[in-house]
């Protein structure tokens, strides 16, 4: 009678201790589903919008950094100050993609430089590096909008320790350290990789008869590669032993691979978002820069910023105004999403 009373006694004991066990996992998985959706920002978002143009200013050329659980944005602000047209290369940053730091300008107002379309920021040896251009407009008058750059527009880099405070600009010679300023040619859009096969060995892509490549192993002496037929804003990624090239054509962002950085193969379709319905954009979507955060459980994507303006056209007027950074992101590089 004992010994039966006592394993009825164990066997209700280990019933309660599974329970137990069962009801504190249900609370593990069920906080951990819960804190995996507070951390998913993308989802979080109301708008694809991250800054906004108007009449007076407008916002391009995003460049991101994703560092110590802060987003960097680097950008073009182009503003009408005083009747005249500046543009500057600008940041903020976020630690949620909603609450963005207030704009700090990190170039100097000089419309004969008009520094703009960052790149991207790199780490090399001790610093940060970001690379950009000038566009020169020099005595731009809001009433002559829309005007382009100059063929003085080259290219630069700026350095930084902790990515808040910039150096003085200081220029790249990516086609060798002899060819003069004035026999460079007009180039914008740089974009700096470091090369998967070699190490330190660094890559600029700029937009140059199509976009073209240089090398360099200590960012100050260039050597030209080649070249390639390309839109403009060029970004790439490097992931499985190809190149992926995103570049914008006259509208909508393109895709290209190649494996040796000399043979390219256009992939996928133009990506266009959903700019038939989106009024701020309907002039030009341009301008995508892609990062892959799919390990992050914040984002769990590729991740693109691009800028558009609209309604007009850039031809018509909605260059240096009405233009926003925006946000998608994939899984694949080729179907995407967006805040709804």
């Amino acid at each position: 009678m004992i010994k039966n009373q006592i394993k009825k006694l164990g066997n209700i004991l280990f019933n309660m201790k599974k329970l137990v066990i069962a009801f504190c996992f249900g609370l593990l998985l069920s906080g951990s589903t819960q804190a995996i959706a507070q951390k998913n920002f993308l989802k979080t978002l109301k708008s694809p919008i991250i800054f906004k143009g108007n009449d007076s200013t407008a916002y391009r050329d995003p460049a991101i950094l994703f560092h110590g659980k802060t987003m960097y944005l680097f950008f073009t602000l182009v503003r009408s100050e005083d009747g005249f047209v500046y543009s500057y290369t600008a940041m903020s940053k976020s630690t949620d993609l909603k609450n963005w730091s207030p704009i700090k300008i990190i170039t100097p107002r000089d419309m004969t430089l008009d520094f703009s379309s960052p790149g991207n920021v790199v780490k090399f040896n001790d610093e940060w590096v970001l690379c950009l251009q000038t566009y020169p407009r020099p005595m731009y008058k809001v009433s002559e909008m829309p005007r382009f750059g100059t063929g003085d527009a080259r290219l630069y880099i700026m350095r930084s320790k902790d990515l808040e405070n910039w150096s003085t600009p200081e220029i790249m010679k990516v086609k060798g350290p002899k060819v003069s300023f004035k026999n460079m040619g007009r180039m914008i859009d740089p974009y700096l990789l470091a090369d998967e096969n070699e190490r330190g060995k660094w890559w600029c892509f700029y937009k140059q008869n199509g976009v073209s490549m240089s090398y360099s192993y200590d960012l100050h002496h260039w050597k030209l590669f080649g070249h390639t037929e390309s839109g403009e804003n060029t970004s790439v990624l490097h992931e499985k032993k190809e190149y992926i090239l995103i570049h914008s054509p006259k509208n909508g962002i393109a895709i290209k691979k190649s494996k040796d950085l000399k043979t390219w193969e256009d992939w996928g379709n133009l990506i266009t978002l959903n700019q038939k319905n989106w009024d701020w954009a309907k002039g030009r979507l341009t301008a995508g820069t892609v990062i892959n955060l799919k390990s992050n459980n914040h984002f769990g994507k590729y991740v693109m910023f691009f800028h558009a303006s609209g309604p007009k056209t850039e031809e018509e007027g909605d260059f240096d105004k009405n233009a926003s950074i925006g946000i998608a992101w994939s899984n694949d590089l080729m179907n995407w999403s967006w805040p709804k």
